[in-house]
């Protein structure tokens, strides 16, 4: 029998660390220069908080990541229990701004609960359908594992959307069916529902582009101004795509190699609102270029990599349905920010992760990679203790 002491002892995943120090860099620089035209009395401000928020989701990560992750198999339920239950909270005395009933005052901070909801999901759905094995299931009994992942999701997908976040919503509905994806359920029924996914997003667009009357009850008013100035950008360049015109002029005057730090015309003269937030890609893309952007996306796929190896790896499919879970996460974020600052995709709230301003969204996104970490420590002395 062998036995690793060291191996032990090693909580962080040093390529993950690396790549999150290279985020920290990239995320202090772009915050500090796409908040300048909030910060008049104290241009550190934003970037400073930014750098407390990294110090402390660190902190929480390598705890997490030193916590044994098979323990919150039994412990699923009841933490998807409670994201449920700060979800009902926060609809009826949540705090509200600019429209969206989303946060918590903790007084030291505004805590979004739908941040920590990704996660529980991710767990219990991960607890429910390990329960159903590796083997390959047939179409009959994939029935109620697709039943089960339906009611578990859209529990949280309508309390998330009637705050009004559709972001995070859809969000959570992706991956929730990423992980129901690569489960063992048939591959039939995969098929049948991609199947209708594609007919009902077409059914949607058709409905939005020849008969909104039928959708516009369902949705609030700037959610369909969205959608909208998605479909039809050059019609509302004075509000609704005000952001993503100016957000593609940046980019696109960005060239090759950028304006340079701190010198992008349409962050610097705030042409692009939420420059630090939700469109801070646009400040990568004008002021440092084609390379700047090319690396922040390399970044994010060196990133996604590690984490399916360590996937692929892991002792037991729970631990691969989390990682999963975490890439889908991650990656839906990446596609979806950088989508609608180049007019791919249309504005939600969906913040670009480790990159953005923002306490909640930071600690889940460190929190999932304590989990991944815990996983491939857990993986590891698992290999080194076996004969």
């Amino acid at each position: 029998m062998m036995r690793s002491v060291n191996n032990k002892k090693s909580s962080v995943d040093y390529m993950i660390l690396t790549l999150l120090v290279a985020l920290v860099i990239i995320s202090v620089i772009a915050i500090y220069s796409g908040s300048g035209q909030y910060t008049n009395s104290d241009p550190y401000y934003f970037a400073r908080r930014q750098l407390m928020w990294y110090i402390v989701s660190f902190g929480i990560m390598i705890a997490v990541a030193r916590f044994d992750y098979e323990l919150l198999e039994k412990w699923a339920i009841y933490l998807y229990i409670f994201g449920v239950m700060l979800l009902l909270y926060v609809k009826f005395f949540g705090v509200t701004t600019k429209g969206s009933q989303r946060w918590i005052d903790l007084k030291f901070m505004d805590f979004q609960p739908s941040e920590v909801m990704k996660i529980f999901i991710v767990l219990y759905l991960a607890a429910v359908l390990k329960k159903y094995g590796t083997e390959k299931l047939s179409f009959k009994k994939s029935i109620p594992v697709v039943l089960k992942t339906m009611v578990i999701t859209l529990i949280p997908f309508y309390l998330i959307l009637k705050q009004p976040d559709l972001g995070s919503a859809l969000l959570i509905a992706v991956t929730a069916l990423g992980i129901l994806f690569i489960s063992n359920t048939n591959y039939k029924m995969i098929l049948l529902i991609l199947f209708m996914m594609v007919s009902g997003s077409s059914l949607l667009f058709y409905l939005f582009n020849y008969h909104q009357e039928l959708v516009a009850p369902y949705l609030e008013s700037h959610q369909m101004g969205r959608i909208n100035s998605w479909l039809n950008p050059n019609e509302y360049t004075l509000n609704y795509s005000y952001q993503v015109k100016n957000a593609l002029v940046g980019i696109g005057s960005g060239q090759f190699t950028g304006a340079g730090f701190n010198q992008g015309y349409q962050i610097q003269t705030g042409r692009v609102p939420e420059a630090h937030t939700d469109f801070v890609f646009a400040v990568i893309g004008e002021e440092f270029g084609f390379v700047g952007s090319s690396i922040v996306i390399l970044l994010y796929f060196l990133l996604i990599y590690r984490i399916l190896s360590i996937a692929l790896k892991a002792n037991n499919v729970f631990g691969s349905y989390i990682c999963v879970g975490v890439i889908i996460l991650i990656a839906f974020q990446v596609f979806q920010n950088i989508g609608m600052t180049i007019s791919l995709m249309p504005v939600t709230g969906i913040a670009l992760p480790f990159i953005s301003y923002g306490g909640s969204a930071l600690i889940t996104n460190m929190i999932a990679l304590g989990l991944v970490q815990s996983i491939n420590r857990e993986t590891k002395e698992y290999m080194f203790s076996s004969t």
